[in-house]
């Protein structure tokens, strides 16, 4: 089995569980990867939402300016272009414009280069009680495996937006299914980008 390196996760989600995946949490900060395999790739995302420019308004601090993420995503980003992979992140992130990339489309793969592809998927079609729309970005000589496109409304929500759903909890809101985390890493070992190294 290929391994795999899991970067910016949480120690007590899915992936210190899944067999071959090499973990890199806050503790070892993920910003030391530089390979050698493809990875799967959760950037923080808390400074790249729109609430993040709310929050600088209101607080200030150069820790809440949006878009200071010490280097996490453009680390990440690097990371899954050299060895292959896939990075994921909040649906409309701001970090994708930021960086030049393709917004996905609402359904389906899109092929944006002769390597790269992003999609949308909802992590309700994989198990989370909240809908939790996320973009991927997939680097590989290989295209994509198929996502599950079911778009579930999920039980809950992460956020304020819905006051007929109940909110979920920080840590449960961020926690990755097991079943994304597996496509993902099955994501990961399918690039096949070390035939291009």
């Amino acid at each position: 089995m290929t391994p795999v390196a899991a970067l910016f996760v949480d120690p007590k989600g899915p992936y210190p569980t899944l067999p071959q995946v090499d973990c890199w949490d806050a503790a070892r900060d993920a910003r030391g990867y530089t390979g050698p395999h493809a990875v799967v790739a959760h950037p923080p995302c808390q400074l790249w939402v729109n609430f993040a420019a709310l929050n600088f308004k209101r607080y200030g601090g150069e820790h809440n300016r949006p878009g200071n993420d010490g280097g996490c995503f453009a680390h990440a980003l690097a990371q899954v272009r050299t060895w292959g992979g896939v990075l994921e992140h909040p649906a409309s992130s701001n970090a994708w414009p930021a960086f030049g990339l393709t917004r996905p489309p609402k359904t389906g793969w899109l092929q944006v280069s002769a390597t790269e592809w992003v999609c949308e998927v909802w992590q309700s079609a994989y198990g989370h009680k909240a809908r939790k729309r996320t973009w991927l970005l997939y680097v590989g000589v290989n295209p994509p495996l198929p996502a599950r496109w079911e778009r579930e409304r999920g039980t809950h929500q992460v956020g304020w937006f819905d006051r007929i759903k109940p909110t979920l909890g920080k840590k449960e809101a961020s926690l990755t299914p097991v079943d994304f985390a597996k496509y993902l890493v099955a994501l990961a070992r399918h690039t096949r980008m070390e035939t291009t190294r």
